[in-house]
C-alpha cells in the first residue's frame, strides 16, 4: 500500500525549509498542460534515465504526482522502491487534488526558471528593446555586438544575422574580449526572453562600462516583425585572453560581493560527500569541451545558463547542496549569484586549488557515460538483421523516441508509442508476433523489453542494436510523419518552431505566457525569490 501525502501537508513541506523533492511522473508534454510550481517533472517513461541525476540520495523524502485519476504515481512508487529509494508518498488526487484543494497550477516547462527571469525584469528593470530598433541601429552602422545566450545547437539552428554565440554564464567570461570598446552596445538575445534577460542583467550586475540590453522576445520577437534568421551560423566566442580574463574575474569578484556568494574548499565538499543525511549536486557549470577535457569525478556537466533556464532539469531536490565548478571561478560565481536569488539557500563555489584548479581530486575525462538505475540488457537484433527479416515479413518495429524525433525520420512501417503507455500499443497490435523495439540509443528500448514481453507473451521480442543511431549511420532507408502512432503525441513539450502548422500563433502565445507569470506567482506564498538592491 502506497503511503499518500495531502495537498495540505505538501503545502507545509513547499513552505519549510526541509529537503523534499516533487515529482511529476506524467510525459512532459502532460506535465507542461499543469502542475504545481516545483514540480520537477519526472515521466514514468523515462525515470531510469533520468533518476540518478535528479535524485542523487535513495532516502531523500519524494512525493509524487499524477493527474490524479491514472495509477502512473503508484507505478512510480513501486519502481523507485525497486531502485532502493526509501521514503515515498502519493499527493493525494495529483494535480487535480492540488487544484481543488486552492492549490495553484501552472502550464509551461521550466516554470520556476521563466518566472524568475520575468522577476528579475521587474525588478532590476532590464532594458530590452524591441527588433526594429536593433534592426534600425545595425543598418545605421550603430557600433554594437550581439549575443546569443543560447547553447550552440540552438544558435546553430537560428541566430539573429551576426550574432556571436556566448551561452549564460559564458556572457561575463568571454565578453571583456568581444567588446573592448565601451561604446560599443553589447545586445543579448535568446529564442524568447529568459536567456535575454539573465544574461544582460548579468552583464550589468557584472559592471561591465558598455550599455548593455535584451533583444525583446528574441529569435521569436525578431521573425515576427519580419525580419529573417540566419541558420547554420558557427561563430562562437573565443575564451578570453590574459586581459579578458582578469576583467572576469575582477567582475565575478564584485557579483560575489553583490550577492552572497558562499564558497567552499575541497574539504568541505569531501565532507559532504561523506554526508549522507543531506543531497549534494556537484555541478561543473563550464563548456562541454572544458568538462569532457578533465572534471572532478562524480561531477555532472551544467552550463551556467542551462542550469538557471532549466533549473528544475539539474537539481530535483529543494534544499540540497549545490556546489558550482570552474577553475577560473567566473561562470560559477556568476551562477551561484542566480541560483541565491532564486531562493536557494546552500549554494557554494568550489575554490579552485593547484595550477588546473583541480588539485587534490579524482579526475574523469572524456564523454560522461552512465548505465541507467536497474538497467539489464535484452536480447539484440542488428540492423542488417532487421532489414533481412522485414523482407521475410512479419516484423512489427515499436519506436520509443519521442514523437518530435520519430515525425522527423524513423525506420520505414515503424509504429510510434509510449513506454508509460504500452497497453495502448497493446490494444492497436494485439497480433504483432515479432517485436522489435528501438529507441534513439537503444537504451529506452532495452528498459521497455520486459514490459512488452508481459503485454505480448506469445511474440519474439528483441531491441535494435545501437537502436535509431546505428540505422541512421548506415543510411538504411527512413521514413517521416507520425501516421502510425499508438497513442497521443503529448510525450514532449513542442516548442513554437515545432509546430508544423500556425507559428506565429504559437509563438505570441509563448511569449505571453512567459509575461503572464510575474503575475501568476504572486497567488503561491510557497515562491520567494530574492531581491538584492
Amino acid at each position: 500500500m502506497n503511503r499518500s501525502i495531502s495537498p495540505a501537508a505538501l503545502r507545509e513541506l513547499l513552505l519549510a525549509n526541509t529537503e523534499f523533492a516533487l515529482l511529476d511522473v506524467r510525459e512532459q508534454g502532460v506535465h507542461y498542460q499543469g502542475h504545481p510550481f516545483f514540480a520537477c517533472a519526472l515521466p514514468l517513461s523515462r525515470l531510469e534515465m533520468l533518476v540518478d541525476d535528479l535524485l542523487p540520495r535513495r532516502n531523500v523524502p519524494l512525493v509524487l504526482l499524477d493527474g490524479g485519476s491514472e495509477d502512473l504515481a503508484a507505478r512510480a512508487a513501486a519502481k523507485l522502491a525497486g531502485l532502493g529509494y526509501s521514503d515515498v508518498a502519493i499527493l493525494e488526487g495529483g494535480s487535480a487534488g492540488w487544484k481543488a484543494a486552492g492549490g495553484e497550477l501552472f502550464s509551461g516547462v521550466n516554470v520556476p526558471s521563466k518566472a524568475f527571469g520575468e522577476f528579475v525584469e521587474h525588478h532590476y528593470d532590464t532594458p530590452r528593446v524591441p527588433p526594429q530598433e536593433i534592426k534600425r541601429l545595425v543598418d545605421s552602422g550603430r557600433k554594437l555586438v550581439i549575443l546569443d545566450s543560447r547553447p550552440y545547437e540552438e544558435y546553430h539552428r537560428m541566430n539573429i544575422p551576426g550574432a556571436v554565440d556566448a551561452p549564460g554564464a559564458e556572457l561575463v567570461y568571454r565578453v571583456h574580449d568581444l567588446a573592448p570598446d565601451p561604446d560599443t552596445l553589447v545586445v543579448v538575445n535568446c529564442a524568447g526572453r529568459t536567456r535575454s534577460i539573465i544574461g544582460c542583467q548579468s552583464l550589468r550586475n557584472a559592471g561591465i562600462p558598455n550599455q548593455v540590453v535584451a533583444l525583446k522576445d528574441g529569435t521569436m520577437g525578431w521573425e515576427l516583425a519580419g525580419f529573417q534568421c540566419e541558420r547554420g551560423s558557427t561563430a562562437v566566442a573565443p575564451a578570453p585572453g590574459p586581459a579578458g580574463a582578469k576583467q572576469a574575474r575582477a567582475a565575478a569578484e564584485h557579483v560575489a560581493r553583490r550577492f552572497e556568494v558562499k564558497f567552499a574548499s575541497r574539504a568541505q565538499v569531501e565532507s559532504w560527500q561523506r554526508d549522507s543525511s543531506r543531497t549534494l549536486y556537484l555541478l561543473d557549470v563550464r563548456t562541454g569541451q572544458e568538462f569532457e577535457r578533465m572534471r572532478i569525478a562524480g561531477s555532472r556537466h551544467a552550463p551556467g545558463g542551462q542550469l538557471i533556464q532549466a533549473t528544475d532539469e539539474f537539481v530535483g531536490v529543494r534544499g540540497a547542496r549545490i556546489v558550482c565548478i570552474d577553475p577560473a571561478r567566473v561562470r560559477s560565481v556568476m551562477t551561484a549569484s542566480w541560483l541565491n536569488q532564486m531562493g536557494w539557500s546552500d549554494v557554494y563555489v568550489l575554490e579552485p586549488e593547484g595550477e588546473n584548479g583541480f588539485a587534490g581530486w579524482k579526475l574523469e575525462t572524456g564523454p560522461r557515460l552512465r548505465t541507467p538505475a536497474g538497467f539489464k540488457p535484452w536480447r539484440t537484433t542488428t540492423a542488417r538483421e532487421l532489414v533481412q527479416r522485414r523482407q521475410q515479413g512479419g516484423i512489427t518495429v515499436l519506436d520509443f523516441a519521442t514523437s518530435l524525433r520519430f515525425r522527423e525520420r524513423h525506420i520505414p512501417g515503424a509504429w510510434w508509442a509510449v513506454r508509460a503507455r504500452l497497453d495502448q500499443a497493446r490494444a492497436q497490435l494485439p497480433d504483432a508476433r515479432a517485436l522489435v523495439l528501438t529507441s534513439d540509443e537503444g537504451t529506452l528500448a532495452h528498459l521497455a523489453a520486459p514490459e512488452a514481453a508481459a503485454l505480448w507473451p506469445d511474440a519474439d521480442v528483441s531491441v535494435l542494436k545501437g537502436g535509431n543511431a546505428i540505422w541512421f549511420t548506415l543510411n538504411l532507408p527512413v521514413e517521416s510523419g507520425i501516421e502510425n502512432q499508438t497513442t497521443s503525441a503529448d510525450d514532449v513539450w513542442y516548442k513554437p518552431y515545432d509546430q508544423v502548422q500556425d507559428y506565429e500563433k504559437h509563438a505570441r502565445a509563448y511569449l505571453d505566457w512567459e509575461v503572464a507569470l510575474v503575475e501568476q506567482i504572486k497567488r503561491d506564498p510557497a515562491i520567494r525569490f530574492r531581491a538584492y538592491d
